[in-house]
């Protein structure tokens, strides 16, 4: 037996608090937050009122939720531990065309492999490139701006909000109509570097010059196997459905698990840590989100909120400090809720355009709005790169990325 009646607006409580958690602990509690254990105790205790509510209301919901998580983390693990097998090296002569291609590539492969595929796969080799320099900092967080985000933007491999996309309907080659937006943000972004790079290349010493053009190595890649495992993904998604999709992606990481040597693994710094951390968190945000979506179909032309260019900044100072996956979901569930033009999964493709931008570029704006920003950071400052505090990055965002989002508005909403 199942109850429908109206959902009061206090259901979405858990859902906020959960969001609220992932952006606070980590900065509050960073010791206690670092357990995935506390991550998956903080995701019970809020996912765990929902979960009694739904049972008694409509278990089909929670169904329907479950296969939508499991989809969407299996698709997560399987390019993580797939890109984990595949190890690049190399010393390249540190120039700031040498940085620019690195940046380039990895705008285009944060669409194929995933922003945190990319971003762990060609961070490291950019810092060895890098390693005789002194100034190292800004090539980091135009890093974390191109490949851990907006390069992310033209399929649903690219980052979590398009995937969870996918799953509610959006075709699979709907995002390549993003191009127009990744491209003017991408090129305005390498150029900006270009300039920088370059000022900041003639204040290397020249001591440090001559030790970047005598310690060049070629690239070197170990794993190739797990490149062909990576197109066996894009082809799992794009053409098969669950649970074939499924099938075949588990089946592809255990190839990759089988034949990759343990040694470039070790070498890639690979654990299971970071998934089983999206894992956990992603667990009580699926949870608790499912009243919010709710609500916001039913009641979502309350909040004022129409207009592409509205959805767009809405949709990314969110996705800022709060996880752009559940971020996008809201969003979109709002535009369903407008009874405007059904044109894509119940929205104005305008709008779901917009959403998307949002939710892919705006996560560059902190260190928590995007799961690899974090985690280039820890690499960089590992390898001696002084990295900015979390406000002092936000100074970088705040100057490059703002005036980069307004001139999108503008020419795009």
């Amino acid at each position: 037996m199942t109850t429908t009646g109206p959902l009061p607006v206090i259901t979405v409580a858990p859902f906020v608090l959960m969001l609220l958690a992932i952006a606070v602990c980590p900065l509050r509690v960073p010791h206690w937050w670092e357990s995935n254990r506390n991550k998956l105790l903080v995701a019970f205790v809020f996912g765990l009122p929902i979960l009694a509510l739904y049972l008694a209301r409509e278990p089909g919901a929670l169904l329907h939720m479950a296969r939508e998580y499991v989809s969407f983390i299996l698709l997560l693990a399987g390019l993580f531990v797939i890109s984990g097998g595949i190890l690049l090296r190399g010393d390249l002569a540190a120039t700031p065309l040498t940085n620019v291609g690195f940046l380039a590539a990895g705008s285009v492969l944060s669409s194929f492999v995933g922003t945190t595929g990319a971003s762990m796969l060609l961070v490291r080799p950019l810092l060895q490139t890098n390693r005789q320099r002194r100034h190292v900092k800004h090539t980091v967080i135009f890093f974390i701006f191109l490949v851990s985000n907006i390069g992310g933007m033209l399929t649903p491999l690219g980052d979590p909000p398009l995937f969870l996309g996918y799953l509610q309907g959006v075709p699979f080659a709907w995002t390549f109509r993003l191009w127009p937006q990744w491209g003017f943000m991408v090129a305005l972004l390498l150029a900006l570097y270009f300039v920088w790079d370059t000022r900041q290349y003639a204040r290397e010493p020249l001591a440090a010059l001559r030790r970047d053009r005598a310690q060049l190595e070629p690239l070197r890649v170990r794993g190739a196997l797990n490149i062909l495992g990576l197109g066996g993904v894009v082809l799992a998604v794009a053409f098969l459905h669950e649970p074939w999709r499924e099938a075949v992606i588990l089946a592809l990481a255990g190839v990759s698990l089988w034949r990759t040597p343990r040694e470039v693994r070790r070498a890639n710094g690979f654990s299971w840590f970071p998934i089983v951390e999206v894992a956990v968190l992603f667990f009580g945000i699926f949870l608790t989100m499912i009243p919010a979506l709710e609500l916001l179909r039913h009641r979502g032309g309350e909040l004022g909120v129409r207009e592409p260019w509205q959805f767009f900044w809405a949709t990314g100072v969110l996705s800022s400090f709060l996880d752009n996956a559940p971020t996008y979901l809201t969003f979109l569930a709002l535009g369903q809720g407008l009874g405007l033009t059904r044109e894509i999964v119940g929205v104005p493709e305008a709008i779901l355009a917009a959403i998307s931008v949002g939710a892919v570029a705006m996560g560059a704006n902190s260190y928590i709005g995007n799961a690899p920003n974090f985690m280039v950071k820890s690499i960089a400052e590992e390898q001696g790169v002084r990295m900015p505090s979390f406000f002092g990055y936000m100074l970088y965002s705040g100057l490059v990325l703002l005036p980069l989002f307004v001139a999108v508005t503008l020419v795009f909403y």
